[in-house]
C-alpha cells in the first residue's frame, strides 16, 4: 500500500537536521574545529563543479553561484545543508577575530563571535541548501561586521 501522507510525514521526521557535539574541555577546541571543517560532501560537490573550497569568504561567494542540483536528491539535501553550515562556520572561525565554536542548545555547534552574538550556522546551511537564502556570503558578511 502507498500512503502519500505517510511518505510526507516520514520524509520530514527522518531527515537529519544537524549534528551534536560533545566536548570534554577547552583542549578540544582545535580538534572540534578540525572535525567540523571536514565537510566532505560539500567539498566533493564543489570540486565536481570546479569550485575550490579554501576556507575563505570568496569561496562562500563561489558556493552561492553553484547550480543547486542537490535539491533533486531528498536524501542528499540534509547532509549537504549540514556541510554548508559547518563550512560557513569554519570560514567564520578562521577569518573573524574572536569567533569560536561553542556547543549550543541540544548539543548543536554554533559560532559565537567576540561580541557574544551566536550564529546557528547549521540552520543557515540548511536554509541555503533548501532555498538558496540566505546566501552563505551574506551570512558571513553579517557575522564579520564590526
Amino acid at each position: 500500500m502507498d500512503f502519500a501522507f505517510l511518505d510526507s510525514w516520514l520524509k520530514r521526521h527522518r531527515t537529519p537536521r544537524g549534528i551534536a557535539v560533545h566536548s570534554t574541555g577547552e583542549d578540544d577546541q582545535e580538534r572540534v574545529a578540525e572535525l567540523l571543517s571536514e565537510c566532505g560532501l560539500l567539498r566533493e560537490r564543489a570540486s565536481d563543479s570546479g569550485v575550490e573550497l579554501d576556507d575563505t569568504a570568496e569561496s562562500l561567494e563561489r558556493l552561492d553561484q553553484l547550480v543547486p542540483s542537490w535539491r533533486d536528491d531528498p536524501d542528499e539535501l540534509p547532509w549537504l545543508g549540514n556541510d554548508a553550515g559547518l563550512y560557513l562556520g569554519t570560514v567564520i572561525i578562521r577569518t573573524v577575530p574572536g569567533a569560536a565554536w561553542q556547543v549550543g542548545p541540544n548539543g548543536h555547534p554554533v559560532v559565537t563571535l567576540g561580541s557574544g552574538r551566536e550564529f546557528d550556522v547549521v540552520a543557515i546551511g540548511h536554509d541555503w541548501a533548501e532555498s538558496g537564502t540566505p546566501e552563505l556570503s551574506q551570512a558571513y558578511a553579517e557575522a564579520s561586521e564590526v
